[in-house]
């Protein structure tokens, strides 16, 4: 199937299902009493418009940036919307989709096709199952697997049981393997040049506890056990890690060829003073996080520790959630002990991280810091625009050798679903640069089109 194609049945798809959700409201009018108000008097002095406010003239500088993919999510996407949305409703076709994937009188179970393409790796399809309140109130469970026959695979299982209104147990074990992750090399200098594969099998079991409390602060510790295979990988024409690194572009990292078994524990907290929707969406939010992994099949000094910190203030510009934000994120890893920590451990940036147009882990190191600037926006019911533009990478221990120069610029814009969270899509397209002492100039390009991913 062709990309586009792909792209509108994901698209259509994820439409129809979130619209089943939309309930409709009527109300009738009040009925005005007593005499009409008196006519205000005209204004006979030519009818002079009001002076704009700074907020107003402040606004027409993003407006102006921001036009083109104004236009697209308006005359692409929300006038044809407009129309299909209501020709849907009138045959109820969102409540015969909703009734096809998703079981029972209280929608409690439901099987819902999910995929992934990013361009650059192998994509994938699959199914994510889901039954609430399974054979106890409270209780629910969940199965997400994804395959690409015969290059890769994975599959997710959880058990999560509701202790009360704001807290949570979560049990999961996981399975992957692929063949096609990428690797360039570590350090803030690495080129897209040196683009290789590595091949990546992961176990994983863990047990988690979530609090979330109603004013925005939210909790999580997990521990749990991760065993890690890396070895020599494929995609396309790429080489392999061994290979790009025999031709001098990089060292062997440390970890490749090699199978380790950490026992992981990880806290992240939270504060997010924004309210839900359909409120306004100006607030602050702060978070921080730390987790240890020790290599329980080395020396018991064998291990690492990584942390970070990140926070971001939003401004509604209008109360209706065409909101600009401004974020700041440090993230830190340090050895417990005398031996390197593996190269999948360290400090990340692209993927699912910050710094999302480039490729996942991209940029590697010790340590990273990146400033984004993100503007969101309404198009549809459940679904929304973004766009972000990002300056980061990553350096050595603790931010040493940090300097301009050394930054770099990630770009994306795309369409997600807002308040989706059991099978959210997101439509993204995204950028990067090298060094900006190396010339800043773009070699990355990332599209990706997901629906329900989690590998």
């Amino acid at each position: 199937m062709k990309p586009w194609a792909a792209l509108v049945a994901v698209a259509l798809f994820a439409i129809t299902l979130v619209a089943a959700t939309v309930g409709r409201a009527s109300a009738d009018p009040s009925v005005a009493q007593g005499p009409p108000p008196k006519r205000p008097v005209p204004d006979y002095g030519g009818g002079r418009p009001k002076p704009k406010s700074a907020r107003d003239l402040a606004l027409w500088v993003p407006r102006l940036i921001l036009s083109p993919f104004y236009l697209v999510s308006e005359y692409v996407i929300r006038e044809p919307l407009s129309v299909a949305l209501p020709a849907a409703e009138s045959v109820e076709l969102p409540r015969k989709v909703r009734d096809f994937f998703v079981f029972g009188p209280q929608h409690k179970s439901g099987i819902v096709p999910v995929g992934y393409i990013d361009f650059g790796f192998n994509p994938s399809v699959g199914v994510y199952g889901f039954w609430n309140d399974a054979l106890a109130r409270g209780n629910d469970w969940s199965i997400h697997s994804e395959v690409w026959p015969p290059e890769w695979y994975a599959l997710s299982l959880k058990e999560s049981t509701r202790l009360g209104p704001y807290q949570v147990v979560r049990f999961q074990a996981m399975g992957l393997h692929r063949p096609d992750q990428v690797f360039y090399g570590i350090g803030p200098r690495t080129l897209q040049s040196s683009q290789s594969r590595f091949a990546e099998s992961v176990t994983y079991a863990s047990a988690t506890i979530e609090v979330k409390e109603p004013r925005g602060t939210f909790l999580q510790l997990t521990v749990g056990v991760r065993s890690e295979l890396l070895g020599p990988g494929r995609y396309g024409k790429d080489p392999s890690l061994e290979q790009e690194a025999a031709r001098g572009a990089f060292p062997v990292p440390y970890g490749f060829a090699t199978r380790y078994t950490a026992a992981i524990n990880r806290l992240l907290a939270s504060f997010d003073s924004r309210q839900i929707l359909p409120a306004p969406g100006s607030g602050v939010r702060v978070e921080a996080k730390v987790e240890q992994g020790g290599n329980m099949l080395g020396s018991p000094a064998s291990g690492w520790i990584r942390y970070g910190a990140e926070a971001a203030g939003f401004v509604d510009l209008d109360r209706k959630q065409h909101v600009v934000s401004l974020s700041l994120m440090t993230t830190f890893a340090d050895p417990l002990g005398d031996r390197p920590i593996p190269f999948t451990e360290l400090v990340g940036l692209g993927g699912e991280e910050p710094m999302p147009g480039y490729f996942p882990r991209r940029l590697l190191d010790r340590s990273a810091a990146v400033a984004a600037l993100h503007y969101g926006w309404p198009i549809a019911p459940y679904l929304g625009g973004e766009i972000e533009a990002a300056l980061g990478n990553v350096f050595e221990e603790h931010l040493q050798g940090f300097r301009l120069g050394l930054l770099r610029f990630s770009g994306d814009v795309g369409i997600t679903t807002v308040g989706v969270q059991d099978y959210p899509v997101a439509v993204i397209v995204g950028i990067g640069s090298e060094t900006f002492e190396h010339g800043g100039q773009i070699d990355s390009v990332r599209v990706r089109l997901s629906m329900s991913h989690g590998f």
